[in-house]
């Protein structure tokens, strides 16, 4: 589709997540730390973002962090 710019996100997440529990997230890299897990990748739109958030909340997760990551350089684009 084109003019259609996704966005990458930094999702953290309290605690270990199972590979099961990050089978939800297909689609999305995953890193899991001593104390939380972070999901990196892409997001089409915000309702694609609010679905992401709302799996959280329905696997009982406790949401740390969300954030938009910048853009990078090699994105070819401007501000507009």
């Amino acid at each position: 589709m084109p003019g259609v710019r996704t966005a990458s996100y930094e999702i953290r997440i309290k605690g270990r997540m199972s590979a099961q529990l990050l089978s939800a997230f297909e689609g999305m890299d995953a890193t899991v730390q001593s104390v939380e897990t972070v999901l990196r990748g892409p997001v089409v739109d915000q309702a694609a973002l609010h679905g992401l958030l709302d799996r959280i909340q329905a696997l009982g997760l406790e949401l740390v962090e969300v954030r938009r990551l910048p853009e990078s350089p090699a994105g070819g684009g401007g501000s507009r």
